[in-house]
This record gives C-alpha cells, structure tokens and sequence, in this order.
C-alpha cells in the first residue's frame, strides 16, 4: 500500500513540476510510522511553496521512499529521485528523520 500512495504522489509530483499550471501543488502520503489518527504529511513541489507553509520552521528535503530527510547545502538535497520539500517539525512528527552521513 505504501508503494502505491508513494508512486501516486510521485506522479502528482511531476505532473505538478511539468504540467501547464504555474501554481505550486500541495498533496499528502502516509508514512508507515504514522498511527491511524495522526495526520498526513504535505509535500511541495518547490521550496518557496513549503517555506510559505512553514514560515518559522526549517525546509528539507524528503526521499519519499526511504523517509530520510537534508538539509539545505547537503549533497542529495532536491536530488533524489523519489522526493518533495517538507517542514522540518512536520517530518519528525510523521516519523521521518534526518541523513546520519550529511548528504
């Protein structure tokens, strides 16, 4: 089920970097962490739409496969394949967590 609600949220992801509207898209995935009655987690297809969500917290970078998160300035920050930009608190709280090695 995870596959499935990731692969969908990949395709909303490039559909909404690609498609022909210039307004930044929000969509939500399930973490396998969350428990039934937390909240889903919004992600953003550009840094500016996730920094307008979260104006006090910090933005990263979340690979929506392995739920590992960067920072600005490291190596696979907006690079991985699977991925969307996140508030930082609203990752920890869906159970992700940030690189151990700093890429």
């Amino acid at each position: 089920m995870r596959k499935s609600i990731l692969i969908l949220a990949a395709s909303v992801i490039l559909l909404g970097v690609v498609g022909a509207s210039n307004q930044p898209f929000e969509t939500t995935y399930s973490s396998v962490a969350l428990a039934a009655d937390q909240s889903q987690l919004p992600l953003f297809a550009t840094e500016v739409a996730a920094q307008k969500h979260c104006p006090a917290d910090t933005v990263v970078w979340l690979n929506t496969r392995s739920g590992i998160y960067h920072l600005k300035g490291e190596r696979w920050y907006g690079r991985t394949k699977h991925g969307a930009y996140v508030c930082k608190k609203e990752a920890d709280a869906a159970g992700d967590r940030e690189t151990e090695n700093g890429q």
